[in-house]
């Protein structure tokens, strides 16, 4: 009999013949017994968009096929009918192609489906709904969504519709017919008072929490756990990033750019700290303002640009290649921390694919 591998286990939980918590336990007594973390990619972090065209082919059927539905049931029933017939379309597709098939990327657009249908519902019966009737109606939604098919996208979703209740308990917007919503565009920057600023603060620390929580239960990344951690993740990089990193930029003088410089450093640490990558990649268009600010001295315009590009894509590439290595010497110097053990494991050294 051969040794089991992690995408055996990881079939195992897909099966329904493991549960994540006993794969996750599996994974870590089977590294613990090895020493070291050659039971997955050393490179890794888990993230599955669509298994194979055949996905893609089924979310465009999905796609003309809900579009003859909708047609179909408004020249029937009118406007009213089309949200509540589109919803209950998502949700039996989402039983058969979620639950039974496992498909990822049609299960993407139905659980969207799902919550674009709840929102229109919402406005179908109910003349102009408050924001924060929307939000919780969503959140509640994309909740019971997720207990029912499991899929770490509908929490991306959900942190949407929270964000959207954040902003409208700051703001004092009461509903999307609001006029005044839309005088001003969107500012991330703290200074200014902005509500949207703040509730992307808050919003984005909340996602981050969320994405902690589900890291922290399967460190070793095999299960829907760590997959509905990399989207909360997702939510959480740019909303964080960009108001915390803006917020700095718009001070005056230089001394916004070393502060910004500053914040940058301490989020790589925190990206290479719970090993994902999204926090980094948010601040890159940041990185390449502090390196124009830094090389305009030195360089003219054109020249500045080119420099930057060069070093930051440098820079990149490098922490990109590099980024188990370094990770794993920055995790032996650091003391240890509650939650450290918990974290995804690492080592000195990788074994290069052939």
């Amino acid at each position: 009999m051969t040794n089991f591998e992690t995408e055996d286990i990881r079939a195992a939980v897909a099966a329904d013949i493991l549960t994540e918590k006993q794969a996750a336990s599996l994974i870590s007594l089977a590294q613990t017994r090895n020493g070291q973390r050659e039971a997955m990619a050393a490179e890794d972090e888990p993230f599955e968009f669509f298994k194979g065209f055949s996905e893609i082919f089924v979310t465009v059927g999905l796609g003309l096929l809900l579009a003859g539905m909708l047609a179909f049931s408004g020249v029937i029933g009118g406007g009213v009918a089309m949200p509540i017939v589109g919803l209950i379309f998502c949700w039996v597709f989402s039983i058969y192609i979620i639950r039974k098939r496992r498909m990822t990327l049609p299960g993407m657009f139905l659980a969207m489906g799902v919550a674009l249908f709840t929102a229109a519902t919402l406005f179908a019966f109910t003349d102009d709904p408050s924001f924060i009737a929307l939000s919780i109606t969503g959140m509640i939604m994309m909740a019971f969504y997720f207990r029912i098919f499991r899929l770490p996208f509908s929490m991306f979703i959900l942190g949407a519709y929270a964000f959207l209740g954040i902003f409208a308990l700051i703001s004092g917007y009461e509903s999307p017919n609001d006029v005044a919503l839309f005088g001003d565009g969107p500012s991330f920057d703290l200074q200014s008072g902005s509500a949207f600023a703040w509730a992307s603060l808050i919003a984005g620390v909340l996602a981050f929490m969320g994405g902690m929580y589900f890291d922290l239960r399967d460190p070793n990344r095999i299960s829907r756990l760590s997959a509905t951690g990399f989207w909360l993740h997702l939510l959480a990089a740019p909303a964080i990033v960009n108001t915390v990193a803006f917020s700095l930029l718009s001070a005056d003088g230089n001394v916004a750019y070393l502060y910004t410089a500053i914040a940058l450093f301490f989020i790589t640490l925190l990206a290479l700290i719970i090993d994902r990558r999204s926090f980094l990649t948010a601040g890159i268009g940041y990185l390449a303002a502090i390196l124009i600010w830094a090389l305009g001295n030195s360089f003219n315009e054109g020249a500045g640009i080119v420099m930057t590009l060069i070093i930051l894509g440098a820079f990149i590439t490098a922490l990109g290649v590099f980024w188990v290595q370094i990770r794993a010497r920055l995790m032996h110097i650091l003391p240890n921390f509650p939650g450290k053990h918990r974290l995804p494991p690492y080592k000195m050294t990788i074994v290069e694919s052939e």
